[in-house]
């Protein structure tokens, strides 16, 4: 553990947290007459999360935003002193006498430790460095007989954009082999039609903003620059390890799109000006056609949905009508056992299960009997309290991704039987639990692994008692532990 004494930096300066101290200690009036209080929250550049109870405004008081503004100017130091530093926010905790002496922690960021999910509380631990979750190494299948669909007309597709935009600003033959070069790909001949009509660059309309509404009306989206173009893989959509590790690649035999997170043979192009991006397909669902368009949800992790069986239909306006195929009869890769989803283990294992999700169970707690010889089985999420016997997790020997409460992790800590499988973990923490203890937790985990650990940064100083008022001045120390 490092325990070091030093003048902190700006972020670890008792000063630069006062009034956030201040704020919080003097919300807890009944509690500080005898005794000392713990609080903990923390402090981001875009947002962030203290415990102190918000009260609705009455009837005929200030909006709750007005009510906001104690908790805004409280805040508002650490935020500025965060961005100064090139910090994006810290959690914290702190430990406040009824005479106002002051223990703050600090909890700085891992580079193994994923941020969390707006609390005190570490997000997902990645054990292991690089590791990204199964679904994002999933490429394509292979479709051999997949062909453009007969509307594919690059010829029709070209005229009709010259007739909607006859004042374009078309690519040359050099910047679309350059656009090649760089993606890597060659584009498809209607792609290609489409930007020798217009390359789609700002600058080529000046201030005439109609223009740029009169393209996006002619093309069906709001059509990206010719350099903007981008293949969207698996590592252009970004997901947390808690939630990539629930998601499974499926692919029905009836499926005009593949259910891969990324392609290298999705080419995007567009916005639907909501943030959903569209691409042209090149690598189809079995029942799909080479070059259709389809739109990437910016509110989904996985997949995609089929707009058009070409790009000439998208710009005719004309809609595929085919669906999204079906799994059938098939058991799903992903299984979520709780009071409103399936009722037991029992139902949800076969040879093909890949995620197994437990969450509010009001029965006795359950065994991991019926999953323990399943070839597939790589995530595990718990709900604390649900597991019958944590030690069973022992014989999953495939898991590459668990979440557990903090007790079934001491468990396994105890016995040493955290299974050396695992990639990331994540410990489930719900209410307003101690930080400090599930610190420690994520420090044992990381240690297994010799990953970076989380650093406390202790802060010492005095708030004065609650009837003394302002900003009064501290003499903070500082000690750095792991």
């Amino acid at each position: 553990m490092v325990d070091q004494r030093s003048r902190s930096s700006l972020p670890h300066d008792f000063a630069t947290w006062e009034p956030v101290l201040r704020f919080l200690r003097d919300g807890g009036e009944r509690e500080q007459a005898a005794h000392s209080i713990r609080v903990a929250g923390h402090v981001g550049r875009g947002s962030w999360s203290l415990p102190r109870r918000r009260q609705s405004p009455g009837f005929g008081r200030a909006t709750l935003a007005d009510g906001m503004r104690d908790e805004m100017k409280a805040v508002e130091r650490v935020r500025r002193v965060l961005a100064d530093a090139g910090v994006d926010d810290i959690a914290f905790t702190a430990e406040i006498s009824p005479a106002g002496q002051t223990e703050l922690r600090l909890f700085g960021r891992s580079p193994a430790v994923e941020p969390g999910l707006g609390g005190p509380h570490p997000g997902t631990l990645i054990l292991v460095e690089g590791a990204v979750p199964r679904p994002w190494l999933r490429l394509p299948d292979p479709v051999p007989g997949a062909v453009p669909a007969p509307s594919a007309d690059p010829a029709l597709l070209e005229r009709t954009l010259r007739e909607r935009l006859p004042e374009a600003v078309g690519a040359t033959e050099t910047e679309i082999a350059a656009a090649e070069a760089r993606l890597g790909i060659t584009l498809p001949e209607e792609l290609k039609a489409l930007y020798r009509v217009t390359r789609a660059r700002w600058e080529d309309w000046g201030d005439d903003h109609t223009a740029a509404e009169r393209e996006c009306k002619a093309v069906g989206c709001e059509l990206f620059a010719l350099e903007d173009l981008y293949i969207a893989e698996a590592s252009s959509r970004h997901c947390l390890w808690k939630f990539a590790a629930m998601e499974a690649v499926v692919t029905p035999p009836d499926a005009a799109v593949q259910g891969v997170v990324g392609s290298p043979g999705w080419i995007v192009f567009g916005d639907n000006g909501g943030g959903d991006r569209l691409a042209v397909d090149l690598t189809p669902g079995p029942r799909g056609h080479t070059g259709q368009i389809i739109i990437l949800s910016h509110e989904a992790n996985i997949g995609a949905c089929l707009v058009a069986d070409s790009l000439t239909d998208l710009v005719m306006r004309r809609r595929s009508e085919r669906r999204a195929g079906s799994d059938g009869d098939l058991p799903p890769a992903v299984a979520h056992v709780n009071i409103r989803s399936l009722p037991s283990i029992e139902a949800a294992a076969h040879p093909g299960l890949e995620v197994l999700s437990i969450g509010v169970w009001e029965a006795e707690p359950l065994s991991l009997s019926p999953v323990m010889e399943l070839p597939r089985l790589r995530t595990l999420a718990a709900y604390p309290g649900t597991l019958a016997d944590p030690l069973e997790i022992a014989g999953l020997t495939a898991l590459e991704f668990l979440e557990l409460g903090p007790e079934e992790w001491r468990v396994l800590l105890d016995a040493g039987a955290v299974p050396r499988s695992l990639s990331a973990a994540a410990i489930t923490v719900h209410g307003t639990r101690d930080p400090l203890p599930i610190v420690g937790l994520a420090n044992e985990l990381l240690a297994l692994w010799n990953r970076p650990q989380i650093i406390q940064t202790v802060l010492e100083g005095d708030l004065g008692p609650m009837a003394r008022g302002g900003d009064g001045d501290t003499d903070g120390v500082s000690r750095d532990r792991e």
